[in-house]
């Protein structure tokens, strides 16, 4: 496997980091102007790099032969394509935001599942942006970092993401669920620790095909924006919980009118886990993240069988509740569980997957852990 100075010619001028992300309840709410609740991963994207003077980048990754080159001043919107577009992307928006960013060499490194749901693509271009404007000595408030990143993936990528995964990233802390309200653009740490209360989040990777297909996720957002155009309201979040009876009946599609119900309930959820978790009853969550699910798969419609099947394997063997996790159409479920129950409860969702003859689900580690950060 190359090193950075066989791959460039050069020695490195340091590393960061970018953590990935999994979300605790808050499920396609970030685009209605909703509330959020992630945690950030240990697992993370590290990008390591050094300063050029000519203009130009080069990106190489440790699990692909090669490297992608472009200049800086000839970078537009879908310049560059593949896994590249979001380091050039996120060179391109520092750029249109006036950040005097130089050239550099970027070799990527990740222990993050692709295609789990656990916003590589975020942490990719969190990862590159601390990187370049580190190579600069460029201090820039996170908040602002992650609101690039989300314009470099909806701008320069084409994906129409929300700014949940970014902010997820930027602003994370050790111990904490991140609490973010959209609309207010306001952050709260909630502290989050299962450990202390004899419990563990289990994050399962139901390793199915992803099927997160852009017109997806798009059909998703068009339906909520189509309804608040409908009720006349800038955003869902709009909508008050106590009136949902009465704004669905103004609705006349049923399939517009469910995706309403589950955005306004998701975001009731949030609020309810968070009175909770101040109140230091962690176990009381569990059936919001249950009732986060159901609504995910008969409102939303965004989940699979895997995911399903993950789900109710994992209440049966006693979980106090589980819930499907990311944008849907594969990815991870996540389930609090008593702690000493996590091995048996991973135990019965491999034994339900065999059955099914699905592909083996793996786990990852569910520790809250801190924001991008320069390693080195």
């Amino acid at each position: 496997m190359s090193t950075f100075e066989e791959l460039f010619s050069t020695a490195p001028d340091g590393s960061w980091r970018a953590p990935g992300r999994v979300n605790l309840i808050g499920e396609h709410t970030d685009y209605n102007d909703g509330l959020v609740m992630p945690i950030a991963l240990p697992n993370q994207i590290v990008v390591t790099a050094s300063a050029r003077t000519d203009g130009r980048f080069a990106v190489a990754t440790k699990g692909q032969p090669g490297s992608t080159e472009f200049a800086l001043d000839e970078l537009e919107p879908h310049s560059v394509q593949d896994w590249a577009a979001y380091p050039a992307g996120a060179a391109w928006v520092l750029r249109e935001a006036g950040y005097a960013i130089g050239g550099a060499n970027l070799l990527v490194e990740s222990d993050l599942p692709s295609g789990a749901g656990l916003s590589s693509s975020a942490a990719l271009l969190c990862a590159t942006s601390v990187a370049l404007l580190g190579l600069q000595g460029i201090t820039v408030d996170p908040a602002e970092v992650a609101r690039l990143a989300q314009k470099a993936e909806n701008q320069y990528v084409g994906a129409p993401v929300g700014l949940m995964d970014q902010m997820a990233s930027m602003c994370c802390t050790a111990g904490h669920a991140l609490y973010f309200d959209i609309r207010a653009m306001s952050t709260d740490q909630i502290p989050f620790d299962p450990a202390a209360d004899g419990l563990a989040l289990l994050v399962v990777d139901v390793k199915a095909p992803h099927r997160h297909v852009d017109g997806e996720y798009a059909a998703r957002r068009k339906s909520c924006e189509q309804a608040a155009a409908e009720l006349g309201v800038p955003a869902l979040r709009s909508v008050d919980f106590d009136q949902l009876d009465d704004a669905l009946a103004r609705l006349t599609d049923d399939v517009v009118r469910r995706r309403v119900r589950h955005v306004v309930t998701e975001i009731r959820r949030v609020e309810e886990a968070v009175e909770l978790m101040h109140a230091g009853r962690l176990r009381d969550v569990g059936p919001l993240f249950t009732a986060s699910h159901v609504s995910l798969r008969d409102d939303f419609e965004i989940t699979v069988p895997e995911l399903d099947v993950a789900v109710d394997t994992a209440l049966a063997a006693g979980a106090l509740g589980a819930r499907m996790t990311g944008g849907g159409f594969g990815g991870c479920i996540i389930a609090l569980v008593e702690a000493d129950a996590a091995e048996s409860t991973l135990a019965a969702i491999e034994k339900a997957f065999a059955e099914h003859g699905f592909s083996a689900p793996s786990s990852l580690a569910a520790t809250p852990s801190p924001g991008a950060s320069r390693l080195s």
